[in-house]
């Protein structure tokens, strides 16, 4: 048998047996970061969604394929009740869980597994929560928890749910990454093992690729699921994961025939992979924006003239030129232009470092102020260096007085420690995952989120409400308006500076066939093929 380097690479590295390699179809896929985990529910980071939710799980609804629009996955349909408050879920025939080393399911997929899904989000009191404590940010970031009077089943393939409000958005939300469907025969029997937490380390899906090894900071390895649901889209039968933190060395590994996709490139490799015969480079603009978020719980940051000082003091302009080398727009609000509901009207501040420097003055703010500015270890498509962005902005900030420690951590260390609330101001971004605007504007900076994917701890009332009653209207006109509201208080009160929708590159060998570029910056293999 003739060995290409590729298979010689991956034998190797021990990604590939010579036996597994003969007859199968093969694909690697260099990502940019360990997960923290395999139960979806916990995370929210596209890192931790690609290696769990894309492969190993599928939910109620799932978005079209390199769009936005919702279509029915594990439930074959769904009735709205005319109050909107009544969501009736009819559940598809035949659906198995995967069989693994660890677990061999007795029955399909039915409403039971829907049930405790939801229900470990929804009860702090769940067994299951009690043997294993989690937090669910996203589902409580989007007030499900609250909202969701209650899940029945009225029989094993029917689920109801009972909203306390109207949610305009309530099947899109489902239909998220974080909603993935887990095995309550599965969660039983790690119960009665006492062994709870395995849940995130040996999960047990639905979804196109079964879960098979995964060695932090190195590699996933997973195996195309040979009784999926929708046989056909499932072409791959060995999905790897090789984990590649610095986006030279995936680009590298691309041109190599190392690995087959890779994601988030730096600006300057791309004209050098755009050149190369041997790869295909689709793009689309970015549904993201990138962003410093000011911990308002935290002194100076409590002062919006201190957060409008910072926030003109930046030179957003010299900072797109330099990290986004022409692959970036300026961001003026807390979500892209894309995104319907958008508010042209608003202006951003100007460049004016002078003026920066009297309203630090004004509030009692000292020559000298030491901060902490948090800079990613990791490449995303909002921020494709976050190391050279903390520097410029550390360069900016001190024309003003305000001497800014750069601080980083390993990404699933960064996340959790700015949930926590331990910075003072950080870099981070956002990719929509839903195509509704309150995915932004209520996941990012609503008072529900402040625990949660809300990393300034901003709560204004009058902006909450805004975007609180934006959700229980259907009408988009009328939701429109209320956010294009809600903007106008976002800019004025200044709890983050919008920095840059950046555009998305999607590198990969020109053997693949079939991959989209989600809007949501999903990597997801389905329907994918290597030839």
């Amino acid at each position: 048998m003739r060995m290409s380097p590729l298979c010689k690479a991956l034998l190797t590295a021990g990604l590939l047996t010579s036996a597994s390699f003969a007859h199968a179809s093969n694909l690697v896929y260099c990502s940019e970061g360990s997960p923290g985990g395999f139960d979806p529910g916990q995370y929210t980071t596209g890192t931790d969604f690609d290696a769990a939710s894309e492969t190993i799980f599928n939910r109620l609804a799932e978005f079209e394929r390199g769009g936005t629009k919702a279509q029915p996955s594990l439930a074959s349909s769904w009735d709205i009740s005319e109050d909107g408050l009544t969501y009736t879920f009819h559940l598809r025939e035949g659906v198995k869980f995967h069989t693994t080393d660890y677990f061999k399911p007795t029955r399909d997929f039915n409403a039971d597994d829907v049930l405790f899904t939801y229900q470990r989000m929804l009860d702090r009191n769940h067994p299951f929560r009690q043997a294993y404590p989690s937090e669910f940010p996203y589902f409580t970031d989007m007030g499900l928890d609250k909202n969701i009077a209650k899940i029945e089943k009225t029989d094993d393939m029917t689920v109801v749910f009972t909203l306390n409000a109207v949610d305009a958005a309530f099947v899109q939300n489902l239909a998220m990454s974080f909603a993935a469907i887990h095995s309550a025969e599965y969660a039983d029997q790690l119960l009665k093992a006492g062994k709870a937490a395995e849940i995130n380390q040996k999960p047990i899906g639905t979804g196109p690729f079964v879960f098979s090894r995964y060695q932090k900071d190195a590699v996933i390895r997973f195996k195309g699921n040979q009784d999926y649901w929708k046989p056909d889209d499932v072409k791959i039968d060995n999905l790897i994961f090789s984990i590649n933190t610095d986006a030279s060395v995936r680009a590298q590994k691309l041109r190599a025939g190392e690995c087959h996709v890779t994601l988030n490139p730096r600006p300057a490799d791309l004209q050098s992979l755009q050149a190369d015969k041997n790869l295909n480079v689709p793009t689309e603009p970015g549904y993201n924006v990138g962003y410093i978020a000011y911990n308002v719980t935290r002194a100076p940051f409590d002062k919006r003239e201190v957060r409008q000082a910072l926030d003109m003091a930046v030179n957003k302009a010299a900072i797109i030129d330099a990290v986004y080398q022409g692959a970036g727009q300026l961001a003026v609000n807390g979500m892209p232009p894309t995104q319907w509901s958008y508010d042209e009207s608003i202006k951003d501040a100007a460049y004016d470092p002078e003026k920066a420097k009297e309203l630090l003055k004004a509030a009692g703010v000292k020559e000298g102020t030491e901060i902490t500015l948090w800079a990613m270890p990791v490449q995303r498509p909002y921020n494709p260096n976050a190391r050279l962005m903390a520097e410029m902005l550390q360069n900016d900030w001190a024309k003003v007085g305000i001497k800014a420690r750069i601080v980083s951590y390993e990404w699933g260390e960064y996340i959790k420690r700015a949930h926590a609330g331990e910075h003072d101001a950080m870099l981070i971004g956002w990719t929509g995952d839903n195509g509704d605007p309150d995915n932004w504007l209520g996941t990012l900076y609503g008072c529900a989120s402040v625990d949660g994917n809300n990393f300034s701890k901003w709560c204004d009332s009058e902006y909450d409400k805004l975007v609180v009653a934006a959700k229980r209207v259907t009408d988009q006109e009328q939701r429109s308006e209320l956010y294009r509201q809600a903007q106008v208080v976002l800019k004025r009160e200044v709890p983050i500076t919008p920095i840059a929708h950046s555009t998305v590159y999607q590198p990969m060998r020109s053997s693949v066939e079939g991959f989209q570029i989600s809007p949501f910056g999903r990597n997801s293999f389905i329907g994918v093929s290597n030839n």
